[in-house]
């Protein structure tokens, strides 16, 4: 019989099963035959000696091995076709539950396939190019494909988080993923993940179109029929799960211009801040250097500054500043992690919470308005630091005191960043509470308070500055049937897992309609 114990132990024990084994074996009273597998482990790392917390299963009989092999789908190519635009998280899961649901997913993606996608994301890297529908937000995966791969998330009460991460499983990630308490992918697994999913979808019926890009939508008695892709191609259909993704602007424009109902909807805007690793590390394990055992630390940290929230936002240990623009003209950045976060840096976000009352400046663009006033900070970014997708920055301590930084630190951002007062292309508000919150911070974690770190603007895209009401029964759009708002881009999620989970019961609904 299978039983489950939780252990507090060191990070060597831990790494040592035969030695976990020997541990539980003598906490309850068996002998060391028995037979263990770790089923959650996270770290503790508030006391001085950082203490691993493991739960563990055991039985005096041997534990069965899941063996992880891609799901087999039933041929759905003559099945009951449903449209899915955008091949993000949203609609690649949606996807999947669709062909378990037997209908068949007909995808139609902007973008391009993942290997594509390097060349586009070389040029803005390197040239400062932006191709504006091949970029890290938009092509197969969407964002979450260049954007670290973490798969937490607090919604569980929203779907079935096992199941995605069991299904990134089969597709090839690690086993780990199931274990850990904030599994993580890595940028550079993803896209062979992607690319199984991708083959599993065709090999089972469906379809997948690189290069389509929805330019229109067509409705009769408020009732979908139709789409048209690229200017020229009208494709009917009466179900469309509208997975876009939160940088998609041209649909929220096109949704408004045909009076499908959108609205304006808070958001988060500020700076990324980028550390050596070793000063994050010392800062959270309490030590000079950080032991082998142990992976580069991460944080997460909110303060209250005015009654706003200001808060870290997608923290990424031994990670990489990326540039994330999907338009010319515009400074965007973001951060990823490959699978060993084993890069000399950690950056997080840092933002300061948006609401509607700080977008009244763009009132006459209607539910638009958030959008615009996230667009004119990265646009000011732009042009302040001289294009080129080179990006403004400060270090932090500099920040603080109103000081432009004369020399900037090594930054992993690769297109480069140019000393400007932050105060000067962020929000006057932005700017200000980003400061207070540091001056509290200073005072409980006085190592992070530092000018070894610097701050690179704008972290603008934390979520959608648009939301797409949606029936919370049937999740078809409030006005228009057959239409399903999903994901992040429709504001009803917020990372990979949350999105997938989202693509999924909307697939359910579908069918069960």
């Amino acid at each position: 019989m299978e039983k489950i114990i939780d252990l507090i132990v060191t990070p060597e024990i831990a790494a040592d099963m035969s030695t976990v084994k020997k541990v539980v074996a003598k906490q309850v009273g068996l002998p060391d035959t028995i037979f263990c597998e770790i089923i959650k482990r996270s770290i503790d790392a508030r006391s001085k000696q950082v203490k691993i917390n493991l739960r563990v299963k055991y039985s005096t009989e041997k534990i069965h091995v899941q063996h992880w092999d891609i799901p087999q789908y039933p041929n759905v190519k003559n099945a009951k076709p449903v449209v899915i635009i955008g091949a993000g998280p949203a609609g690649l899961f949606a996807a999947l539950e669709l062909l378990e649901q037997g209908l068949k997913p007909i995808i139609f993606e902007r973008g391009k396939d993942v290997r594509e996608r390097r060349f586009d994301l070389a040029a803005i890297n390197k040239q400062g190019i932006v191709n504006g529908e091949s970029n890290y937000c938009f092509g197969e995966g969407g964002a979450g494909t260049y954007s670290d791969g973490k798969l937490y998330t607090r919604s569980d009460k929203r779907g079935n988080i096992r199941k995605v991460l069991e299904l990134f499983v089969r597709f090839g990630a690690s086993p780990e993923i199931l274990i850990e308490a904030h599994p993580h992918i890595g940028t550079n697994k993803l896209p062979k993940i992607i690319e199984q999913i991708r083959t599993t979808i065709i090999e089972a019926g469906g379809e997948v179109h690189f290069n389509h890009k929805v330019t229109n939508f067509f409705t009769a008695f408020n009732k979908i029929t139709g789409v048209e892709l690229n200017g020229t191609t009208t494709y009917d259909c009466d179900k469309i799960i509208l997975a876009t993704g939160h940088s998609a602007r041209d649909i929220f424009e096109l949704l408004h211009r045909n009076n499908i109902l959108i609205e304006a909807k808070p958001f988060a805007l500020g700076v990324r801040i980028e550390h050596p690793q070793q000063v994050i590390d010392k800062m959270q394990y309490h030590c000079e250097v950080r032991g082998p055992l142990l992976p580069p630390s991460s944080y997460s940290l909110v303060q209250q500054v005015q009654g706003r929230g200001v808060y870290s936002f997608c923290m990424c240990p031994g990670g990489i500043i990326a540039p994330c623009a999907t338009a010319p003209g515009e400074v965007v950045t973001n951060g990823w992690s490959p699978s060993k976060r084993n890069n000399p840096f950690a950056n997080s976000g840092f933002v300061v919470s948006i609401t509607l009352e700080d977008t009244q400046t763009f009132k006459k663009m209607g539910p638009l308005a958030a959008m615009a006033f996230q667009q004119q900070t990265e646009q000011l970014c732009f042009a302040a630091a001289g294009g080129k997708q080179q990006a403004p920055a400060q270090r932090l301590v500099d920040f603080t005191s109103n000081v432009v930084s004369n020399a900037l630190p090594d930054c992993s951002y690769q297109p480069g960043i140019v000393p400007i007062a932050l105060k000067e292309v962020l929000p006057a508000f932005v700017a200000e509470h980003i400061r207070e919150a540091l001056l509290q911070i200073k005072k409980s974690k006085p190592s992070y308070f530092t000018n070894e770190a610097v701050l690179v603007a704008p972290e603008s895209r934390t979520s959608s500055p648009v939301k797409i009401p949606r029936n919370a029964e049937t999740f078809e759009h409030i006005q228009i049937q057959g239409l399903y708002p999903c994901g992040e881009g429709a504001g009803y999620a917020g990372g990979i897992v949350s999105a997938a989970m989202d693509g999924m019961r909307i697939a359910v609904a579908i069918a069960a309609k």
